[in-house]
């Protein structure tokens, strides 16, 4: 529910205020964000995606983040995307910047403010509740203590008094009383075994994330096109992370939770986490938590300037791939079993826009573009997911954020209206597929005329190359430049109608909505 899902540190002694950027238990100017912080040297930490991993399910397990992220989170069906969004938001949140920080706060309180419901159980929810977010943010911090000691080299006491200042710091700067977190690390402690003991459930969220997510993680772009090679990694992959995860749960937990520990599973995880430290070993600058990501992320038609080697990785995955089919369980039918959505979603794209597109069926669209949280139904969190990411993307600062969102709004209440045929409040694949909507109405264009006017950033009534790539990340394609090189209003809602109301494939919107 907070920008990302990671961990931080414990023990005893005051941390110092947290409005206090210039100092900390680390010492007199210790910087408590940017370079000079201890977050900003976790960040490439490779041990860390463990640690993220075990904070996200800690903060699952809280009944309201649970029921918040079961019913809005997009991370079962766009895991890379949520992963990558996740660590841009991080790097703001604690870089040196403190105009940034402040722009990134105030976006993600804005979009915890549209989070609010209630659970199966009736109970509500809410992702501004103060307590919630301090829960959220007190996983990131344990687990990283956690992960340093489940490595073999535990943080030193000062060490984690500045780390713990750091993360209130980081709680204060989302506008939030940083008291909701006790100010000393023996009050921490008592708080987090607490909470662990009396509040923490085996929500629907924490075991999809243990049991379905390895399972069935979508291959990254880096990999679509060889789902027999991700299929037979990930079915080994998948139950190992499983079982890592569970046993580094706190033990209170698990037997609260009723999660079954696996034997071995303690060396394993112990074994895992010392593994991952040992990749400190290798040269400074290679691994870039952001630039691996960001790897995974690119395909080959792209332009991006590592797309040509890129594609040439992809090009041996294949042949290893191929190998794979004639000696593995799989079949050469180009769709593995539990291959996930996605995995196919780029294969037939057209490297333009709007022209020289391949259809797709209404089940594959629903899949793939429509039902953006992965429950089988399409509702309006799904729409929001869409309008999050968009705003996202562009970085939109309000009225352009709230805008974005009443377009989409508007489009939600014109397709519950056509396609709710049983009156759920919901619309499923089958009433989807069964109307053969066409959904080019008036509300799904003015979705567009609004994309249209938020992309473009001067008012000029045209989409340049860096406002182009600002939204696609990627840059003009020849029949997609218009005259002097722009992008104008009539080819962009054409080409969007022609992505979200004919189902077709296309190069620019396909890993933006489709994609994991």
């Amino acid at each position: 529910m907070s920008p990302g899902h990671d961990e931080a540190a414990p023990d005893a002694s005051p941390p110092a205020g947290p409005d206090d950027h210039r100092s900390g238990a680390g010492g007199e100017g210790s910087p408590l964000f940017g370079p000079g912080s201890h977050f900003h040297a976790l960040f490439d930490d490779p041990r860390w995606a463990l640690a993220v991993v075990r904070a996200t399910v800690l903060e699952a397990a809280h009944p309201q983040v649970g029921a918040a992220l079961a019913d809005n989170s997009t991370f079962v069906a766009h895991p890379w995307r949520r992963l990558r969004n996740t660590l841009t938001s991080l790097r703001r949140m604690f870089g040196a910047d403190e105009d940034v920080r402040r722009r990134e706060a105030a976006r993600l309180n804005r979009l915890h403010a549209r989070l609010d419901g209630t659970d199966g159980r009736g109970r509500p929810y809410d992702a501004m509740d103060p307590e919630v977010r301090a829960w959220v943010v007190a996983t990131l911090f344990e687990s990283t203590v956690t992960m340093f000691r489940m490595s073999g080299r535990p943080m030193d006491q000062d060490t984690m008094e500045r780390l713990y200042a750091e993360f209130r710091a980081f709680l204060a700067a989302l506008d939030t009383d940083a008291g909701h977190l006790p100010d000393d690390l023996p009050g921490f402690w008592r708080y987090f075994d607490r909470v662990v003991a009396e509040e923490l459930e085996n929500t629907e969220a924490a075991r999809i994330i243990l049991y379905r997510l390895f399972d069935r993680l979508p291959a990254p772009p880096l990999l679509q096109g060889m789902p027999t090679l991700w299929a037979a990694g990930r079915a080994v992959a998948g139950p190992v992370l499983g079982a890592i995860t569970v046993a580094s749960l706190p033990e209170p937990y698990r037997r609260r939770a009723g999660l079954p520990e696996m034997p071995g599973a303690r060396t394993l995880m112990q074994g895992a986490y010392v593994a991952a430290g040992l990749a400190a070993l290798l040269p400074a600058g290679w691994l870039r938590a952001e630039s691996l990501v960001e790897l995974l992320s690119v395909s080959s038609g792209s332009d991006d300037p590592r797309a040509q080697a890129v594609g040439a990785l992809q090009e041996r995955m294949r042949r290893a791939a191929a190998l794979l089919r004639l000696i593995g369980p799989f079949a050469a039918t180009g769709t593995a079993p539990g291959s996930g959505p996605g995995t196919a979603a780029g294969t037939g794209a057209a490297h333009g826009a709007g022209g020289g597109e391949s259809r797709r069926s209404a089940e594959e669209f629903f899949r793939q573009v429509l039902d953006q949280t992965g429950d089988g139904y399409l509702d309006w969190p799904d729409l929001a997911a869409m309008a999050r990411e968009l705003s996202t993307r562009l970085d939109l600062d309000e009225p352009d954020e709230t805008a974005l969102y009443q377009a989409f709004a508007d489009w939600w209440r014109e397709l519950q209206s056509a396609l709710d045929t049983d009156g759920d409040g919901r619309v499923s694949a089958g009433e989807y597929a069964a109307a053969v909507p066409a959904l080019a109405g008036p509300a799904l264009i003015r979705v567009a005329e609004v994309l249209f006017a938020v992309t473009d950033r001067d008012g000029d009534g045209t989409i340049d190359a860096a406002e182009y790539r600002a939204l696609f990340r990627t840059g003009f394609r020849r029949d997609t430049a218009g005259a002097g090189g722009t992008y104008d209003r009539a080819a962009f809602v054409r080409d969007f109608l022609s992505f979200m109301a004919a189902r077709r494939r296309s190069s620019p919107y396909d890993p933006l909505l489709a994609e994991a």
